[in-house]
């Protein structure tokens, strides 16, 4: 079975472009170009030359030689917290703004749930002197407060959501709304592999430099350049993509998705996709999402800001639904137990995020041989309060 994308924008049965009329030109024109951008020569150089100089690339695979023991496998952390910026959503913005440019787009919309992928826009858009507005569900806008005063240091206009339950998925609405009204000047960098096709493969696209680097690094430390499991976190799904890109058809490699249960996949206070969720349409593709019966978006819960989305990239969905990948669902308390665990076993804060692919290592059964790469997709700096609060 091949777990690539298909020539009409389709993982298997999931994702396409389910999208209004209003913004069909834009549409058909990324689907048309992407590919050919993205492989112009100046375009790559351009684009290298940035992820080296400004991003720090390649990020460290480091051996977390305490947490293996701890796990009983060895263990790499991808080190995508050490980007500049904070996490792996950098490389990402960076790609699509210089997508933006060759396009003709002076002004630059995106949405955040975590404010990491906010941050990274306002980041590229000030590098590159372009106008930027990013769109936060307030209740996104409290708890992530030190990356919204980043936001706007930096130039962006930070919109507060007040619809929904005010997270990333009202987020995201907000800016369909804002690029439908906008649609000849405006360019939408979504911030994950979800949406309308080509998105999801844009995205997966500019983040696969995670699996690509892993593989030389693993080369290097290993004299082989695949692990046994690769593990990352999932809410839309960008850092995993780009950890699993270059492996998704190479069944030596067990693949596992860490979600967010919130209080419990039962509790009704979830944002446990892959378990929960239904077929359906979500932001102009067909995935999985949380969903009633009439076809009514169910509101996600969890502790972690950049994971609470109802829905799930169709990349993802295909990887679960055909069983190529494992989804772990990670309640609240879990992860932070596995946060004030890596920072003591390795001197490293994760991203509450990134904490619910390590507690993902404690429901896998490992050999001691086992070669295990989980992907540290950002820092716990934005954090520090909810930390801070839960463990007085």
């Amino acid at each position: 079975m091949n777990f690539d994308i298909d020539k009409n924008g389709y993982y298997g049965r999931f994702g396409g472009a389910y999208i209004p009329e209003i913004l069909q030109k834009n549409f058909e024109y990324l689907q048309e170009n992407y590919l050919k951008i993205m492989n112009e020569k100046d375009f790559q150089k351009e684009f290298h030359a940035l992820l080296k100089d400004y991003v720090g690339r390649p990020s460290p695979l480091y051996e977390a030689k305490r947490l293996s023991e701890a796990v009983g496998a060895k263990v790499y952390l991808k080190r995508e917290d050490l980007n500049h910026t904070g996490s792996h959503k950098i490389t990402n913005c960076i790609g699509q703004i210089l997508m933006a440019k060759r396009m003709g787009k002076t002004r630059i919309l995106a949405e955040t749930g975590a404010g990491q992928h906010g941050v990274a826009t306002a980041t590229v858009c000030a590098l590159m002197n372009m106008d930027c507005t990013v769109y936060m569900g307030e209740t996104d806008v409290k708890r992530q407060h030190l990356n919204v005063e980043k936001m706007k240091m930096l130039g962006a206009k930070v919109i507060p959501v007040m619809s929904g339950n005010r997270t990333l998925k009202d987020a995201t609405n907000e800016a369909f709304r804002d690029w439908c009204n906008h649609p000849a000047d405006t360019f939408y960098i979504i911030g994950s592999v979800v949406g309308a096709h080509p998105y999801p493969d844009m995205v997966a696209r500019f983040q696969s430099i995670i699996s690509q680097e892993i593989k030389a690094q693993l080369q290097a430390h290993e004299g082989r350049d695949y692990p046994d499991y690769l593990v990352a976190c999932v809410g839309g799904g960008s850092n995993a993509a780009g950890t699993f890109f270059h492996y998704l058809n190479d069944e030596r490699v067990k693949l596992v998705e860490a979600e967010a249960a919130g209080l419990g996949v039962d509790s009704g206070e979830s944002a446990a996709t892959i378990h929960l969720g239904t077929e359906g349409v979500l932001h102009g593709s067909r995935t999985l999402l949380m969903q009633t019966e009439d076809g009514q978006v169910i509101e996600p819960y969890s502790i972690s800001a950049g994971l609470d989305y109802p829905g799930i990239g169709p990349m993802h969905a295909n990887l679960a639904k055909s069983g190529r990948a494992e989804a772990i669902a990670i309640t609240d308390d879990e992860a932070l137990q596995a946060a004030f665990e890596l920072t003591r076993l390795e001197g490293i804060i994760p991203a509450i995020e990134s904490a619910h692919a390590v507690a993902a290592l404690r429901k896998l059964s490992f050999s001691p041989h086992d070669i295990v790469v989980l992907t540290v997709s950002g820092r716990g700096d934005k954090d520090m309060p909810t930390y801070l609060e839960k463990f007085k």
